[in-house]
């Protein structure tokens, strides 16, 4: 009897001892509701247990939680997302929400950044679809990108930044998307790694953070050989075959970033650049035009219904492009001009351009 008394006590104590995180939540609006919460596991969410709240819309729980092993745990009323918390052993998170996924967060630090991370991207989608033109988009993503490098850079031993790294404009389409940003991912991976080595989070980051070095140094190595005097483009024209800036031999090639949605650029296409195409064209001018489009079918259905007739391309990864980055495109349209392999000028209108080509190809 004693012996049997002696492993209920042990087992009773193994489970109170163990390592663990408590939520302690209110839903405005949501009494005696069932609610679901579940646990991220990297790629994908499981489901840890159902629970209701009471007539005041308060509910309690327990998450295990391993010591140096954060976890990010949600909390949904149906499809809505209420919370996302990021536990520490022996937490207990305050938690006050309602119904249409507004909430905060006290006691416990990982959750309060978690909410903040999550507040900021939310509203910089709603900005994004908000935006009355490619312009103001640009200008948004511009904002945004940066802002997410100081928070990641800041905070960069905490775990709030990896679903930072990993947010999204439109799926597929990442707000680090630049091959540069493999470096960032380094910096911070070997930060968390000192404070989280054993985090299933860390090492997928890790894994990641090496895809993404093979890729930089790809890049590094072919622009390297092509020797050029300014950034490499390689993308996709209408026929989704890959051209590339470096490959082109003209004397004078006008790199134009414009928008498929804006008529004022529409315009531009048909009433400036083509007369200009014809004129300078066999003299040595060549267009290589980069359309920050999400939708690459309307990209298409413009360009083949303006028959314009220069190199066309999209990635339709919109203002999320690493072109973006790579030629600090801060508005729309925006045009350099590339002579005997250099970034000549940025060109600022059709005098401007005209102004340059009648110097550049004057004897050709």
């Amino acid at each position: 009897m004693k012996k049997i008394w002696g492993l209920s006590l042990a087992v009773l104590c193994a489970a109170a001892c163990s390592p663990k995180a408590s939520i302690d939540m209110t839903v405005d609006g949501a009494p005696e509701t069932k609610l679901a919460v579940y646990r991220l596991n990297v790629s994908s969410s499981e489901l840890l247990d159902s629970v209701k709240t009471d007539k005041n819309g308060r509910f309690k729980y327990s998450v295990p939680v391993s010591k140096g092993q954060p976890e990010f745990v949600y909390v949904y009323n149906g499809d809505t997302r209420l919370a996302s918390l990021l536990l520490e052993s022996g937490e207990r998170a305050m938690v006050k929400a309602d119904t249409v996924g507004n909430f905060s967060v006290s006691g416990s630090e990982g959750s309060e950044k978690l909410c903040e991370v999550e507040r900021d991207y939310n509203t910089f989608l709603h900005e994004m679809t908000s935006s009355e033109d490619d312009r103001t988009a640009v200008s948004t993503y511009l904002s945004y990108y940066r802002s997410r490098v100081k928070y990641v850079m800041k905070n960069s031993k905490s775990l709030t930044v990896v679903p930072v790294l990993y947010q999204v404009l439109t799926p597929g389409v990442p707000v680090f998307g630049q091959a540069t940003d493999a470096i960032l991912f380094r910096n911070v991976c070997d930060s968390l790694k000192t404070v989280y080595p054993d985090s299933r989070f860390v090492k997928a980051l890790e894994q990641e953070t090496k895809a993404r070095e093979n890729q930089l140094n790809m890049s590094i190595t072919l622009s390297q050989a092509r020797e050029a005097g300014f950034p490499e483009l390689n993308m996709p024209d209408v026929n989704a075959q890959k051209v590339s800036l470096a490959g082109l031999k003209s004397k004078a090639i006008l790199v134009h970033f414009w928008s498929d949605t804006d008529a004022e650029q529409k315009l531009f296409n048909v009433d400036v650049l083509k007369p200009l195409y014809a004129k300078y064209h066999k003299r040595g001018f060549e267009i290589y035009s980069v359309c920050l489009s999400a939708d690459k079918s309307l990209w298409a259905s413009v360009v083949r219904n303006q028959k314009l007739p220069w190199i066309n391309v999209c990635d339709g990864r919109g203002v999320a492009s690493p072109a973006v980055t790579l030629y600090n495109v801060n508005t729309l349209p925006y045009s350099v001009l590339i002579t005997d392999g250099q970034i000549n000028s940025a060109i600022d209108g059709e005098a401007a351009l005209r102004a340059q080509l009648d110097k550049i190809l004057s004897t050709r």
